[in-house]
């Protein structure tokens, strides 16, 4: 597993972290390594669906059902 180790100024990590004020103007050592693969960062490709193959809903599809369908279902 590759990883960096360091002794660094605090003060050029001012701007990257909030540093406790005990470490403040001091040289830190800095270790870094990895937590875990850049997968998170490939972008996914959209699939779309095979087994269906018709045409767009009719906006008439998002209205409220009637009260005596919501009834039947029980809402």
């Amino acid at each position: 597993m590759d990883c960096l180790r360091q002794t660094v100024s605090s003060d050029i990590l001012k701007d990257i972290f909030n540093l406790p004020l005990s470490l403040q103007n001091k040289k830190v050592e800095v270790i870094i390594l990895p937590v875990d693969d850049n997968i998170a960062d490939t972008p996914k490709r959209k699939r779309k669906l095979g087994f269906i193959d018709a045409p767009p809903l009719p906006d008439s599809f998002f209205d409220p059902l009637p009260e005596e369908e919501l009834q039947l279902w029980g809402l």
